[in-house]
């Protein structure tokens, strides 16, 4: 059996192959980090719904797609003379000895709690030797809206500027409800999204109050609705119903018969 790094080279390999200029892969050969970049983070999406659906199998292959993207922009970066896949291993492997010096510099049993601190401080610091003052430095724009919500308010939180519990943050989302009724009554309708925005940043937020991640809640409710929308097609179907001509009692009734169906499974 192969070992870990021959692999890995062989998919180095594989990669220098599909970038050649003259025998390779016309497809592969016209990417740029700019053009990959959509692609990294639909594999990244895959990765966690295989995840999500505990198919271990699928989940093998789809490591092995984001592994492909890693390998990619490395070797575009190292065709350009910026640094190599080597460089990419050595950064991460060196940046996780140093936010784990309870492992490796002076080992020693830490609680969760201490280790986020620990983990914290070391981020932190790091920001700091970049040249970033902000707490809010870095956060990713391109993370979804939800999960870039809540981790701003996590760093917020850091530096003391939060809601003092979950009770304050809900209180919130009462307030944004106003505000947004009294945006519709205005009739402006860039005035209205913001308002919206701001409650759905209030939600992410109190959602993190509560440790509960509201990315992964609002994809759970995505796939409970295709559940409870398929049954109703389903349903339809076997009473001769055309989905396009139901009337809203229809709808409420099919609703209902697939809420009690899928609480059923």
């Amino acid at each position: 059996m192969s070992s870990a790094g021959d692999e890995l080279e062989a998919l180095l390999a594989l990669m220098r192959a599909l970038r050649d200029p003259e025998t390779g892969c016309p497809w592969d050969r016209q990417q740029s980090l700019q053009s990959l970049a959509p692609f990294t983070i639909e594999e990244a999406y895959e990765v966690a719904d295989a995840i999500a659906r505990a198919d271990i199998n699928r989940l093998r292959d789809e490591l092995g797609d984001l592994l492909f993207q890693v390998v990619f922009q490395a070797r575009l970066a190292e065709e350009s003379g910026q640094f190599d896949f080597a460089a990419v291993a050595r950064g991460i492997r060196d940046k996780l000895i140093r936010r784990h010096p309870h492992v490796f510099a002076d080992p020693q049993l830490l609680q969760a709690a201490q280790l986020h601190r620990q983990w914290d401080a070391h981020k932190t610091r790091e920001r700091a030797e970049q040249g970033e003052r902000s707490a809010l430095a870095d956060v990713p724009h391109a993370l979804p809206a939800l999960m870039r919500a809540a981790k701003l308010g996590r760093r917020a939180q850091r530096v003391g500027f939060d809601w003092d519990n979950a009770a304050g943050v809900r209180a919130k989302i009462d307030e944004e409800l106003a505000e947004i009724d009294r945006a519709l009554e205005s009739g402006g309708r860039e005035q209205v999204a913001q308002e919206i925005g701001d409650l759905l940043f209030t939600i992410a937020n109190w959602a993190r109050h509560l440790q509960i991640d509201a990315e992964d809640a609002l994809r759970g409710a995505g796939r409970k609705f295709e559940q409870r929308f398929a049954l109703m097609e389903q349903a339809a179907g076997q009473r001769g119903l055309a989905l396009g001509e139901l009337s809203a009692q229809q709808w409420e009734e099919l609703w209902e018969l697939a809420k009690s169906l899928s609480d059923k499974r």
